[in-house]
């Protein structure tokens, strides 16, 4: 071959790359640099691709600080019209992986977890990798057809944070949609979270979960994929009836762990041992001959116990019941009564207290007696005067917003400002009198007063009325204001006297 033909052949082959990408090719590539106006890649070919800056600013900050020279790395081609480099995109080529993984596992129906991290009408965004995924609320296992709409939005706004098993039921890359449903991974994502689990945790381990059902014998906590039960005797110290009397649905609890079953699957919890236990400091709230109040929680043969704090029983022996002698206790006490009772012995140790009936003397029963009937009465009394004073704030606050009105209408002319607000602050006194009863003096006087206050503030109100209405109006906000002030007084001033 001549050397023509030689130079002529050279020639061509510097105006052709082998194997020429096209746009939307995805290639691997060398870095081979790092310059101002972004990366240098090595594609293999006769030109290097550039990833602009632009395009390294769309990865986060950590995928940004991994590229090193010499790092091979997945480029897709954005334009090829450049003589000199190809301008290609790193954050594209991870995205259309992203968008190929995602078709791979609708395929396969396989589970992926995600965080839930924003939410609309419609329903909540789970993003897969750098991808928005999006679950209709139609696919949320906690959303259910009949719920109202805020009770819907309020279960879409707990969502967010928290991190869902899904599965791709739909990919559509030219529109740019994602869906998910938790529905259909349900049931297979709590089989696997469960069985994760039960592997993993151990007795005297501390948990923290909700609770998420309750049953007379107990309460259910879900720990992230498993339930546990902590029985009703382990949930507090005190003797309980029922579960929720000491917790409640969506109550968040730290549990210890009992025991693990792996062949059942049960998981048995603890609440109370995480509580202080009241035993362990019972001998610094009570001593021996001291009397105390104990509510019967149980009667059996030989005596009955009784609760003198939450947590704490004691033994009232049937040789303590009574100076007589006593074949059976329940003809003596009942359970839910309320006794007066000696304390006659106290072991912290063994967790017991000896308790008498017997050794309370008439006259501290008469005393003690006494004590509860005047605590009684002062606490009906005491809810009375509340209920009192409530029907009073509201006749009061009825008042104060018509004061408005009645300004306007002064305005108008029909009657005048100052026989209005004495008529009003007349029923107020009249409301309060009613509830007071013999309090009604006191309430006049303060009454007169709150009408000689409301009377001088309005007699500015008539002064400018006829020149401003914004001058009226702001007249009208001091009317307001003197007269809720006088009229409170005169309220409490009831409420007082009452008690």
């Amino acid at each position: 071959m001549s050397d023509e033909s030689m130079n002529s052949l050279e020639d061509l082959l510097d105006q052709h790359d082998y194997d020429m990408p096209s746009e939307g090719d995805i290639r691997m590539g060398v870095i081979v640099a790092n310059t101002p106006q972004g990366l240098i890649i090595d594609l293999g070919l006769k030109r290097d691709g550039i990833v602009p800056q632009s395009d390294l600013a769309k990865l986060e900050p950590g995928e940004r600080d991994a590229l090193k020279v010499n790092d091979e790395v997945p480029v897709y081609v954005v334009q090829t019209e450049d003589p000199e480099a190809l301008v290609v995109s790193i954050h594209l080529a991870r995205l259309n992986q992203d968008w190929s993984e995602a078709e791979a596992l609708m395929a396969s129906g396989q589970i992926i977890e995600g965080e839930v991290i924003g939410y609309n009408k419609g329903g909540v965004i789970v993003p897969y990798g750098r991808i928005r995924g999006f679950v209709p609320i139609s696919h949320l296992s906690d959303v259910t057809p009949g719920m109202g709409e805020r009770r819907r939005q309020q279960r879409l706004a707990r969502l967010r944070g928290e991190t869902i098993g899904v599965k791709i039921i739909e990919v559509d890359r030219q529109r740019h949609r994602l869906v998910m449903s938790q529905r259909e991974a349900q049931k297979e994502w709590e089989e696997k979270k469960r069985g994760e689990l039960m592997e993993i945790l151990q007795p005297g381990e501390i948990r923290t979960g909700r609770i998420s059902g309750m049953r007379d014998f107990g309460a259910f906590v879900d720990l992230g994929g498993a339930d546990g039960l902590v029985h009703i005797s382990e949930l507090s110290w005190h003797r309980i009836d029922h579960p929720r009397e000491v917790v409640k649905l969506g109550d968040e609890v730290q549990v210890i762990v009992l025991g693990v079953d792996q062949e059942t699957g049960r998981i048995s919890l603890s609440r109370k041992k995480l509580l202080p236990n009241p035993w362990d400091t019972v001998a610094q709230r009570y001593v021996q001959n001291q009397l105390v109040e104990g509510k019967i929680t149980r009667i059996l043969d030989y005596g009955a116990f009784a609760e003198i704090e939450p947590g704490v029983e004691g033994l009232l022996h049937i040789s303590q019941l009574s100076r007589n002698p006593v074949e059976d206790p329940r003809a003596v006490v009942k359970e839910g009564e309320v006794h007066l009772l000696r304390v006659v012995s106290i072991d912290q140790k063994r967790q017991r207290i000896g308790l008498s009936l017997k050794a309370v003397t008439s006259t501290e029963q008469i005393e003690w007696m006494a004590q509860k009937e005047l605590a009684e009465a002062l606490r009906r009394e005491e809810e009375e005067a509340v209920e009192a004073s409530r029907g009073s704030a509201h006749h009061v606050e009825e008042a104060t917003s018509a004061v408005p009105e009645a300004v306007d209408t002064a305005a108008d002319g029909t009657t005048t400002a100052e026989e209005v607000a004495v008529e009003t602050v007349s029923e107020i006194a009249g409301v309060v009198v009613d509830n007071g009863e013999e309090t009604a003096g006191n309430v006049a006087e303060t009454a007169d007063d709150a009408v000689e206050s409301a009377a001088d503030a309005i007699e500015s109100i008539d002064e400018v009325a006829s020149s401003a209405t914004d001058s009226a109006e702001e007249a009208v906000e001091a009317v307001v204001e003197d007269f809720s002030d006088s009229a409170g007084d005169a309220v409490e001033a009831a409420t007082q006297d009452k008690s």
